[in-house]
């Protein structure tokens, strides 16, 4: 019987102090799969944080063993190929690549770790100078079991939304800086009677309903690393116009109620009156389709199989070296 995976999974804590929904599905999925999966958390930012954060880590590994160490962006990635026991797989999600500061410290860490994971072939191509001979391209998958159809009515009389209203969802919490808000609210001013709704606080399930009530998911952000609000969106059948962010563009031209924008609002507002237009004559009358089928939606089950391989990949690679030795 083949001996499970012990994997660590390392990153920083969000704002609401909870574990990044990405992350907690991700290993949640890998758990199904068979692999053992504990979780690290950098509670602080800053090099005070991280530091503390090192050092913490340091004294866990000593009374726990793991196979490998999943680090989720480029400064816990750092911070985690600076112990020297465990091997470590880094996955760089975006703006550890795009900002100028952390970017240096990522590309550092690419060189130290056992394999890169890169999400989208997109930001890749923006790694110039990072190690990129033990590079993956895997996408952060969505959980089809929590993010699918349902009635559209049946999901606004559980939020309380007005059956005929007009909502459109933003892709965030609004006080994000890197989201865009000002715009957004540009935009949904200008549709009369409209409600811009904020995308933070809420549970993995609740976010499954409020897609399935809203009429547009808005993503109006100055970069993103996916994102994967838009899948999810997406897997449940909500509209979504987007700026050319991260690898939007691959998931949302697949499907037939998507649209890529500039940053300008009357481009914003043609493509959501078009969606809302579409609605007025009956669009949403069936939302428990099923799911387009010329969406290709990574599923979260497929992609822990891709990443077991990498697993999978390294240890192989240890042992033999060993074996050698």
């Amino acid at each position: 019987m083949k001996k499970k995976i012990r994997v660590l999974s390392v990153g920083s804590l969000g704002k609401d102090g909870r574990i990044s929904p990405f992350r907690w599905d991700q290993g949640e999925a890998l758990k199904k799969a068979g692999v053992n999966v504990d979780y690290f958390n950098v509670r602080e930012g800053g090099f005070k944080g991280y530091g503390k954060a090192y050092f913490a880590l340091k004294q866990y590994l000593r009374s726990n063993e793991f196979d490998i160490i999943h680090a989720h962006y480029g400064l816990s990635g750092m911070m985690a190929v600076l112990q020297r026991k465990v091997p470590v797989v880094i996955t760089f999600h975006g703006s550890d690549i795009w900002k100028p500061g952390v970017r240096f410290i990522s590309r550092i860490a690419s060189y130290f770790s056992a394999a890169n994971i890169f999400i989208s072939k997109a930001l890749q191509k923006k790694a110039v100078g990072f190690r990129k001979k033990k590079a993956h391209i895997i996408p952060c998958g969505v959980d089809l079991d929590t993010f699918y159809p349902i009635d559209k009515n049946e999901s606004r009389e559980k939020l309380g939304w007005a059956e005929d209203g007009t909502y459109i969802l933003f892709s965030s919490s609004f006080d994000n800086p890197i989201k865009n808000y000002p715009l957004a609210k540009k935009v949904v001013d200008q549709i009369p009677g409209a409600r811009l709704i904020e995308l933070a606080g809420y549970t993995r399930e609740e976010v499954n309903l409020l897609m399935n009530a809203a009429d547009v998911l808005l993503i109006t952000s100055f970069f993103e690393s996916g994102p994967l609000v838009a899948k999810e969106a997406m897997a449940c059948n909500l509209p979504v116009v987007s700026t050319d962010v991260g690898d939007v563009r691959e998931w949302v031209e697949s499907g037939d109620e998507g649209f890529i924008v500039d940053r300008k609002v009357e481009s914003y507002l043609l493509k959501i009156q078009r969606i809302l237009g579409k609605k007025d004559k009956g669009r949403f009358e069936n939302q428990k389709e099923s799911r387009p089928k010329s969406i290709n939606i990574p599923n979260l089950n497929s992609i822990s199989l891709e990443l077991m391989d990498v697993y999978q990949g390294i240890l192989e690679k240890i042992q033999k070296l060993r074996l050698q030795n």
